[in-house]
């Protein structure tokens, strides 16, 4: 007859503790979310697929309203609804985040212009103190 020791012990690989995290979370001052204005890049995962979640919720109110379930339907069609106003805000977003850039290239391409101008002007400046220099000089040269 064979006699087991030990058998409420835990297996071996489990009493070490070097390859598991520890039970408890440290507040390190790297943490990612320390800040108190963390939002999310995107409010919610489904908003990528607006289109597909329209069609597929009307899909669906119309079928509720073929096995004449009105309120299924009303619900299902709210839901097309959200998500219609979904997509219109990122085409929105999406419109403003285009006008501005472009008004911005649109910036500096007339700031590179009054750079330029404002250059020429200076040289324009300058050519005309050195000719009136040269001119004074051959007055007084003459004279």
């Amino acid at each position: 007859m064979v006699t087991f020791r030990n058998n409420n012990r835990r297996p071996s690989f489990r009493s070490s503790n070097n390859n598991r995290r520890p039970s408890f979370r440290r507040s390190d001052d790297n943490s990612k979310f320390q800040s108190n204005n963390f939002q999310r890049k995107m409010p919610s995962r489904n908003n990528n697929n607006a289109p597909k979640l329209i069609e597929k919720y009307n899909d669906l109110a119309r079928e509720a309203l073929a096995n004449e379930d009105k309120i299924l339907s009303e619900n299902y069609y709210q839901h097309a609804d959200h998500f219609t106003r979904v997509l219109n805000e990122q085409e929105n977003t999406r419109v403003s985040r285009i006008n501005t850039t472009s008004i911005e290239t649109n910036k500096t391409k007339i700031n590179d212009e009054e750079k330029k101008d404002s250059a020429a002007e200076g040289e324009d400046k300058e050519n005309q103190k050195s000719i009136d220099k040269e001119s004074a000089e051959k007055e007084t040269a003459a004279s």
